[in-house]
C-alpha cells in the first residue's frame, strides 16, 4: 500500500521521512487533545522526533510487518492509521489511528480504517484484527463499533498514560472469507 484513493478528497499513503515537518505541525497543533490518550505525545517534541517515527513506520513496512500511513484529506495530512504489527502465524493484526483536532468529525477515519480492514483482509489474507481503546476515550471507541467489530472484553489496567493506568475496551473483528 504505497497510495490508495479513499474519495475526491481523500487517500492513505504511506509516511516518507520528507513528511517529518507536516506530521510534526499536526502533532504539535492537536497536542493537548492527543495527549490525552496517546503515551507517546510528549516524546514528540522536535521535527526529528517526528522523523524518527517515520523511519521507523518505513523500516516496518520493509520488514512486511505492517504499515503506517498518513490520511490526506484535501491534500493536508489530517493524521494516521496504520498496524502496529502483523503476527504472520496466526494472521492477525491490530489497528491504531488518531486524527489532527481540524480533522475530526468528517467520517475521515471511519473510512480510512475501511480501507485498511478490506486491505488487510483482502490483499493481506489476514484472519483478524484487533483494536484497543481506552474505555472513557468516546470518540474512538465509536470507530470499533461503526464498523462492525465486536466488543470482546475489557482489559483493567491495560497501560500507562503518563501518571495513571486507564483500562482498554478490547474489539475484534474476524474475516468470515
Amino acid at each position: 500500500m504505497f497510495k490508495y484513493k479513499i474519495n475526491e478528497e481523500t487517500e492513505l499513503r504511506l509516511l516518507e521521512v520528507r513528511h517529518a515537518e507536516e506530521l510534526f505541525q499536526l502533532t504539535d497543533t492537536s497536542r493537548n487533545n492527543l495527549r490525552k490518550w496517546l503515551p507517546w505525545v510528549d516524546r514528540t517534541k522536535t521535527v526529528e522526533n517526528s522523523k524518527g517515527f517515520i523511519e521507523g513506520a518505513l523500516k516496518q513496512f520493509c520488514n512486511n510487518d505492517g504499515f503506517q500511513a498518513g490520511i490526506w484529506y484535501k491534500g493536508e495530512l489530517a493524521g494516521i492509521v496504520g498496524l502496529h504489527t502483523i503476527n504472520w502465524s496466526n494472521k492477525s493484526t491490530s489497528l491504531g489511528y488518531w486524527l489532527g483536532d481540524s480533522f475530526q468529525g468528517k467520517g475521515l477515519m471511519t473510512k480510512s480504517c475501511q480501507e485498511v480492514i478490506n486491505y488487510c483482509f483482502n490483499e493481506l489474507e489476514l484472519k483478524r484484527i484487533e483494536i484497543r481503546v481506552a474505555t472513557e476515550n468516546e470518540k474512538s471507541l465509536a470507530i470499533p463499533h461503526r464498523l462492525g467489530f465486536t466488543k470482546e472484553g475489557c482489559l483493567e489496567k491495560s497501560e500507562l498514560l503518563y501518571d495513571e493506568y486507564v483500562d482498554h475496551y478490547v474489539f475484534g473483528l474476524i474475516n468470515e472469507i
